[in-house]
């Protein structure tokens, strides 16, 4: 299909000002139009800026309150009479504004209770937010910067819901997994714009460099259907540094980054931001990382991490008017991996090669009206370009995929802010060429689509969304997505929380399986392909409390997942790989404990528990029917993280510990020949515990330095790749069996630095 992508690039931008559905007290609903006081709630570290979730922002003599959302933010409806804010949150002072102008923006930066002098803040105990009806997690950069956090990938280090490892032991692709199913359930959005997917998935994670990143919502079960009928397990959505992120007295803004690992990779990232005019701003995050090293540490001949080189940047612009908002950019890619045998097997070793291009241009624009907050109309236009070319041996890969996606939002009121809507419009067009060896898989999905959300808010007790959307697949027909979700606050410690919802998708069989390529297995594509479809329900209790007079949350939840049609990827027959669609059952059950507590200033503590049982019927085309466990899915992970900082966070330490259960693995001993589902041999891989760690010191100058390790208890997998003195024979297997780390003890060494004004 022939048609251009570079002439269209907007996108919607779901700013606080419109996006955020503001709460009035049942006897002041009117059917006037309110006035609503908004700002921004913080805390400073190292004279940064960082916001508070969960603050309690409420007039002065009245219960009459609201707090704050994911991003800081808060919007309160005006009271006659009233003219003073008490801003308060557990372990800070408590502050008073006096606002004389309800219109204007409000920012609040609160101290913490010890003395004025020291200005380190103590975090809350877990970060659940606390406004939103689904139930979401907020990793902030304070959380990032725990760990090297290099990408996206890395980022979920210190998460309980959350666990990466890698698809298998040639290519360096990461592979997440979440309420117990692969990364390619959970839409993953950049500034709500869907990003990590098609064939994007197979790297897309490492192609977000944590230093760009502020924030990620992580929210489990069925999202907003706003965004997109693709969310079946959740949804992720990462916010990055914005033009005008420090705004203040001086023409620039930089930030430096720099990292070194033992195993030779290196990483720059700069972000700089300049404002242009009192409205206008400008923004550029730059990112180049490379690892040149052989490394081969279980001696099977084979590089344990690729050979790659990655070169990516963002150029941005923003507006901020009083009534019309906009920003725009382009984001290019550049990366090439080489993994494989050593050097020293010569020009005939067996080679993992892939080169990956990508532009990516966008733009959002918002209608603001600041008399009326609560509504807004926006846009969101996106464009990608998306070029691959790999080689899996002699087998060679190229894939294209251009896209366009548009989305429309328009939000309201009915009669007052207790009743809130969203509704729009959206358009996808996929347009994939692939080539796997000489087989085409080549196609063109057209999507426009139609979507309404309500929102029934009764302050500070419940919250109704009802949601859904209709699209019109040109492939696959009519698909309905409904989508529910409710919050009901017990009281101020207790919070519960129920979902349920439907999601589909088209999934890209090689770019969400490369793992199993890196193979000598014959692939076979046994079914046509179909929209995998599943119905997701989710219950949730999160629980604040004093234990011995300190302030504990505690966090419970349980989620199912229910599969309609799934894609079957098969890798029981030795030798073989199919692709089917399910015939049977298919479903995912995720359990999670988490309690998060601060036993001492300055320090925290998580522990957490979490337990999957997930199973699919396996053997559909072969006339058989047997629900088997999903492979490599442990049924059992423990997580305990600590962290403490000193005064001024001058010196700051953190350690997680987790243990990853058993998980089954495929059964691929020498001579053994699948014959029957029924019965075929069951492993499981033994599970494993590893010990991450870092410490990192800060400086009034504005330079930090963070020295940390990864992996620390030294376990790897010994042997990770069947027959690999044999790579061209019928056995070779790179990726079926990979369950563990693949490398030993790593220490790495990097700094920060952000000029002090």
């Amino acid at each position: 299909m022939n048609y251009s992508i570079w002439s269209v690039f907007l996108c919607l931008c779901s700013t606080p000002a419109w996006a955020q559905s503001d709460t009035l007290s049942p006897s002041s609903a009117t059917t006037t139009p309110s006035v609503f006081v908004r700002g921004t709630v913080s805390e400073r570290v190292n004279n940064k800026t960082q916001p508070l979730i969960g603050a309690t922002v409420r007039w002065a003599g009245l219960s009459t309150g609201t707090v704050t959302d994911s991003v800081g933010r808060f919007s309160l409806v005006e009271e006659a009479g009233h003219n003073r804010l008490l801003v308060s949150y557990v372990g800070y002072q408590t502050d008073t504004v006096l606002v004389t102008n309800p219109v204007s923006e409000l920012a609040v930066t609160l101290r913490t209770e010890q003395t004025l002098q020291e200005v380190t803040v103590s975090a809350q105990p877990g970060q659940v937010d606390r406004v939103n009806p689904i139930q979401t997690e907020f990793i902030s950069q304070r959380t990032l910067a725990k760990a090297a956090c290099c990408n996206l990938s890395e980022s979920f280090e210190t998460n309980a819901s959350m666990s990466v490892s890698y698809a298998d032991a040639v290519t360096g692709a990461r592979q997440i997994q979440f309420l117990g199913l692969g990364g390619q359930y959970v839409q993953t959005n950049v500034e709500n714009i869907p990003t990590v997917r098609g064939l994007a998935t197979t790297f897309g994670l490492n192609y977000i460099p944590g230093t760009w990143i502020t924030g990620i919502d992580v929210g489990k079960g069925a999202g907003t259907v706003v965004n997109g009928y693709e969310s079946i397990s959740g949804q992720l959505n990462v916010e990055l540094q914005k033009p005008d992120e420090n705004a203040g007295p001086l023409p620039n803004h930089l930030f430096l980054n720099g990292y070194v690992n033992s195993f030779g990779r290196v990483e720059g990232n700069v972000n700089w931001s300049q404002p242009l005019s009192k409205k206008w701003s400008m923004g550029v995050l730059g990112h180049v990382s490379s690892l040149k090293r052989e490394i081969d540490q279980n001696n099977d001949g084979f590089r344990d991490l690729p050979f790659y080189t990655q070169l990516n940047a963002i150029n941005r612009y923003k507006y901020n008017g009083e009534r019309f908002m906009a920003q725009f950019g382009v984001k290019v890619l550049h990366e090439t991996r080489e993994g494989g045998q050593l050097s020293r097997f010569g020009a005939d070793r067996y080679i993992f090669g892939n080169t990956t291009k990508r532009v990516e241009v966008f733009s959002k624009t918002a209608k603001l009206y600041p008399d009326k907050p609560y509504k807004g109309l926006g846009l969101i236009l996106n464009a990608v370009n998306h070029e691959q070319v790999m080689n899996f041996g002699y087998r060679p890969y190229t894939g294209q995929q251009r896209t366009i996606y548009a989305n429309l939002i328009y939000q309201g009121i009915i009669d007052n802010t207790n009743h809130a809507f969203k509704t729009g419009v959206s358009y996808l067009l996929d347009d994939y060429r692939e080539q796997f060896g000489t087989t085409p898989l080549n196609r063109t999905e057209s999507v426009p689509g139609v979507f309404g959300e309500y929102t029934y808010t009764y302050p500070e007790k419940l919250t109704l969304v009802l949601g859904g959307r209709v699209d019109f697949h040109n492939l696959f027909g009519v698909q309905w997505t409904p989508r529910a979700h409710l919050k009901y606050d017990v009281n101020q410690h207790l919070s519960l929380r129920a979902s349920a919802g439907r999601g589909f998708r088209v999934p890209n069989r090689i770019a969400e399986n490369i793992g199993y390529l890196v193979s000598s297995r014959a692939v076979f594509f046994d079914s046509p392909l179909q929209p995998e479809r599943a119905w997701n329900y989710g219950l949730s209790a999160s629980q604040d409390f004093q234990l011995l007079g300190k302030k504990v949350s505690f966090v419970l939840d349980y989620f199912r997942t229910d599969f309609q049609n799934q894609l079957i990827v098969d890798a029981e027959h030795p030798r073989e790989l199919h692709f089917y669609n399910l015939e049977g059952r298919s479903f995912a059950n995720s359990f999670q404990a988490e309690l998060n507590v601060q036993p001492a200033r300055r320090f925290e503590v998580k522990a957490a528990y979490r337990f999957f049982d997930v199973q699919q019927t396996m053997g559909g085309p072969f006339g058989e029917a047997r629900l088997l466990p999903r492979m490599m899915v442990s049924r059992d992970r423990v997580l305990l993280n600590a962290g403490y900082a000193l005064p001024f966070d001058k010196w700051k330490f953190d350690a997680t510990l987790q243990w990853n259960g058993p998980r089954r693995i495929p059964y691929l001993r020498e001579g053994y020949v699948h014959t029957s589902y029924e019965n075929m041999p069951i492993e499981f891989a033994p599970g494993f515990a590893n010990l991450n760690a870092q410490v990192s010191r800060a400086f009034k100058s504005g330079w930090e330095i963070y020295l940390g390790g990864e992996n620390l208890t030294g376990f790897r997998q010994a042997n990770p790749i069947v027959a690999p003195n044999d790579p061209f024979g019928p056995s070779f297997d790179a990726g079926a069996r990979v369950w563990g780390p693949i490398t030993g003890q790593m220490v790495y060494l990097g700094f920060r630095f952000k000029p002090q004004h």
